[in-house]
């Protein structure tokens, strides 16, 4: 465990929402494997877009449709021609592949983790 603690109002800052991906692309520009993910975290924060390295895992066909976790407050970051504006947050495993964080049950799109 790191030692450098944050207090429970820093971690308030960050904003982890779920959403469930409506639309999936390719992205052939990127330096390692990725899919461009459209997300949508239901009426009051919409569709974002992000870019993913998940594709060791996921299918097209298998992300459509599925709930993920994202931070949905960092600035937009510039992968290659793509602004994603949404960190969709996963795991590593023993390879480094990406393993989706993702609910237990169904919630409302663009419910938070508290």
């Amino acid at each position: 465990m790191s030692e450098d603690y944050c207090s429970f109002d820093d971690f308030l800052k960050v904003e982890i929402r779920v959403g469930t991906v409506v639309d999936v692309q390719d992205f052939p520009e990127a330096r390692k494997p990725a899919f461009k993910l459209f997300i949508d975290f239901g009426p009051d924060i919409g569709i974002k877009k992000s870019s993913a390295q998940i594709t060791a895992h996921y299918s097209r066909d298998a992300l459509m449709g599925r709930q993920v976790l994202g931070v949905v407050n960092f600035p937009p970051r510039q992968i290659g021609p793509f602004m994603s504006e949404v960190l969709t947050l996963g795991f590593a495993d023993e390879a480094g592949d990406i393993v989706l964080a993702d609910c237990e049950r169904q919630v409302p799109n663009g419910a938070r983790l508290i």
